[in-house]
């Protein structure tokens, strides 16, 4: 089973307190459900947990300082960890690619890729490496 507290990642008590909420809705639920019913139940956990969250935030994306478009992120918590849920069999590297986008895309330095789709619940933790240089 993976570490979920690991004090070299910044933010590793409030990621393990997210990872927990996670588990406890696969542990519930199970495979096999779309992911907005993920969506709500790890929403339900999180107020459980007392964590300050936005669900579905539209937050723009930017190319060369013109706003192309938006993109919505499952959960934003505490302004600081993106949270991009998914439901799929297995998390693939494309997945990872995308949180990593939107690190970038956000201006976030920490972000958590949750499957709720496979058997045991899949997650990862994403860092912003470019923005952990620029401080």
């Amino acid at each position: 089973m993976k570490e979920i507290v690991n004090n070299a990642y910044k933010h590793s008590d409030l990621t393990a307190k997210i990872i927990g909420c996670a588990m406890k809705v696969h542990s519930a639920l199970g495979n096999g459900f779309q992911e907005v019913i993920y969506q709500r139940c790890l929403a339900i956990e999180m107020e459980k947990q007392v964590l300050t969250f936005t669900r579905e935030l539209e937050m723009s994306i930017y190319y060369e300082s013109i706003n192309v478009g938006t993109r919505r992120v499952d959960f934003l918590v505490l302004d600081k960890i993106m949270v991009e849920l998914k439901a799929i069999t297995k998390l693939e590297d494309v997945h990872l690619a995308q949180a990593l986008n939107y690190l970038e895309a956000y201006k976030l330095e920490t972000g958590l890729l949750i499957n709720f789709g496979s058997k045991s619940l899949e997650f990862k933790r994403v860092t912003n490496e470019y923005k952990l240089s620029k401080q």
